[in-house]
């Protein structure tokens, strides 16, 4: 049961903390992005420069392997921050319904 009472401080603070969580996965997101694309471009240029072609040096499974682990960390980061509500919230399925009806209803408009 909800206390409607609450101090408007401690609602300010759980918000602001709410914040601070979404915007810290978003710096793990850009860290993520940037970082491993650094890093994907130096491998492949140091084995392109080694001899190898662009396929052999890019598909390899090390290059993958590195932005595959760090994707799961940061699922399991964005998992705790948003939670499964914003992935499934309580009316997912009339939200997804409603908008294939609306798509059609365009589609047909036309």
């Amino acid at each position: 049961m909800k206390n409607y009472n609450q101090p408007k401080e401690g609602k300010y603070l759980r918000a602001k903390s709410k914040v601070d969580r979404i915007r810290g996965f978003y710096g793990h997101l850009l860290a993520y992005l940037i970082v491993n694309t650094f890093i994907t471009i130096m491998k492949v240029t140091r084995n392109l420069n080694n001899g190898e072609s662009f396929s052999e040096s890019f598909f390899e499974f090390p290059t993958f392997a590195l932005w595959f682990i760090w994707g799961v960390g940061l699922g399991i980061h964005a998992f705790a921050t948003f939670g499964i509500d914003y992935i499934l919230g309580k009316n997912w399925e009339d939200k997804r319904i409603q908008k294939y009806m609306d798509e059609e209803e365009e589609k047909f408009n036309f």
